[in-house]
């Protein structure tokens, strides 16, 4: 049964690019359906060989089971979309979903949502989501970045959407990966307006704290 009050679960779109940084986009489709999310996945060819390379999953590259990759208790609220199935709900404005989120999001996938080039149903449900005016994070991780780069991020940001590049800070004190990992997502799911566990939220320190640790609890002011 339903808490009170609790929060109505959301329709969220999560697509993985080719970007580095799949284990951002892992985690954020996990914690989403921990939290009693319903979430359509879709991944480019080129994340399949992201995930392959950097988390050690390997993946059917013609048709990939990308539920095998949650725990089989998550798998019920997840969507699983080819990416060439334009006719998916996620390229639909009238299916829906409340927000879109490419992590990771490669240079050349924020390149065609920054100018309305629609080439597979990740970049569609990017687009939908600037038309209907709902929320589109893109989760780039990309260094440097050149002229062109930073004009497509412009555009993007013009846009509408949300652009939330990989960084993840050093104030609160990660001691592994994985919090570094969680901070990211946490910032993402704070963009969607959804409740999560992730991170402490910042306090301001007493008087009397330790002030050689002023970051201990977590979350930036």
């Amino acid at each position: 049964m339903a808490e009170p009050n609790a929060p109505a679960p959301a329709r969220i779109a999560v697509g993985w690019s080719g970007g580095s940084g799949i284990a951002y986009g892992l985690r954020l489709v996990e914690v989403l359906l921990q939290s009693g999310h319903e979430v359509h996945l879709m991944a480019t060819p080129a994340a399949l060989r992201v995930l392959r390379h950097e988390a050690g999953l390997v993946v059917d590259q013609d048709r990939p089971d990308l539920s095998a990759l949650f725990a089989s208790e998550l798998r019920a609220r997840l969507f699983v979309h080819g990416n060439a199935a334009v006719e998916a709900a996620p390229a639909s404005g009238s299916a829906g979903i409340r927000a879109m989120v490419v992590c990771p999001c490669s240079m050349g996938t924020l390149a065609r949502l920054a100018h309305g080039f629609s080439s597979n149903l990740l970049e569609r449900a990017g687009d939908v989501a600037l038309k209907e005016g709902r929320p589109l994070v893109v989760v780039p991780r990309e260094t440097p970045l050149s002229v062109v780069h930073l004009q497509n991020l412009l555009a993007l940001a013009r846009a509408g959407a949300v652009v939330l590049p990989a960084m993840p800070g050093f104030y609160h004190r990660p001691q592994s990966v994985q919090d570094l990992v969680d901070f990211v997502v946490a910032k993402i799911l704070d963009r969607l307006g959804l409740q999560h566990p992730l991170i402490r939220r910042w306090q301001t320190p007493a008087p009397s704290a330790d002030t050689t640790s002023p970051w201990h609890e977590g979350e930036e002011p």
